[in-house]
């Protein structure tokens, strides 16, 4: 039967080469599954593939979209499923990398289909954001969807906005939208979590961002800085440098965030995968291992 492989773990973890590794020891393309590095413009902050290492393995959904495109992790569950339905028609192993918990499981798991919302809308619920605030907003939602404001991140304006969007534009809570149904996948499933030693992956992120800004991380958030209200540059590196941009904070506090804000986001992404029981997990050091595990599985 097809098999999707997916290799997955923290930020800064070593994914990409690991992955590159596997790739090449499979004979297959990478689908990516972070959720940045789809925008064309972040290619540094992202840590996106590099032009010579796409050389040496193809990539799927790595700079694909400009920032001002809507995406979201419903539309690359659908753009996913299809890339793996014409896959599978010449290997039977395809390749999924990256750390974005949302999409990875949008492709493992499936997403509710809740509906996309329109313009008009998400242009008044930004407009009443600027001029009433988020305690105002997540009051409302308290009051029209009251079980999804007990789990909802009430500080993430995000996470709440799209809430009473939706409920705005269909009259119906956020709420009954999310089944939660797992969706059946005509194919195995074999994931493999990367990770290391907490101090090392302290260092690792530290000297990354560091290393981001030599490469040039903060000429790129200021190509990106009038777009700076999208939702896709709400995301480490980019609102840090912009707060630096506005003069609220210096340059080395900026830095200093952004490698506080990574640490933060890394520990994120390992207590939602740790809940996962199929993870296996591995040191991404352990490439003889892995492809071993791998080609005994699939």
């Amino acid at each position: 039967m097809d098999t999707l492989v997916v290799v997955l773990g923290p930020t800064s973890v070593g994914k990409t080469e690991a992955s590159l590794r596997i790739a090449e020891h499979l004979g297959v393309p990478i689908i990516n599954a972070d959720s940045r590095q789809i925008f064309a413009e972040l290619p540094i902050g992202t840590a996106a593939p590099t032009p010579e290492q796409q050389l040496r393995v193809r990539h799927y959904f790595v700079g694909t979209y400009r920032l001002t495109d809507y995406y979201s992790a419903s539309v690359y569950e659908s753009e996913v499923m299809t890339l793996l339905g014409q896959l599978f028609q010449t290997n039977h192993v395809a390749l999924l990398a990256g750390g974005s918990m949302m999409y990875i499981d949008a492709v493992c798991n499936g997403i509710d289909e809740i509906p996309t919302v329109d313009d008009a809308t998400r242009a008044l619920m930004k407009q009443r954001l600027e001029t009433e605030g988020l305690p105002a907003l997540v009051n409302e939602l308290k009051e029209i969807d009251p079980e999804h404001y007990e789990i909802v991140d009430r500080n993430n304006p995000r996470r709440v906005i799209h809430a009473l969007e939706i409920c705005h534009m269909t009259g119906k809570t956020y709420t009954s939208f999310r089944t939660n149904t797992k969706k059946h996948r005509p194919f195995n499933i074999l994931k493999i979590g990367l990770n290391r030693d907490r101090s090392e992956l302290y260092d690792r992120i530290n000297r990354r961002v560091l290393g981001m800004m030599s490469q040039g991380l903060e000429k790129e958030a200021r190509k990106c800085y009038p777009l700076k209200g999208l939702n896709s540059l709400n995301t480490v590196g980019y609102k840090e440098l912009f707060d630096y941009f506005d003069q609220s904070i210096s340059k080395e506090e900026a830095i200093r965030r952004i490698q506080s804000n990574t640490r933060r986001y890394m520990r994120k992404q390992l207590t939602w995968f740790k809940k996962d029981p199929d993870i296996h997990w591995f040191h991404p050091d352990d490439i003889t291992e892995i492809i071993n595990y791998i080609d005994n599985n699939v």
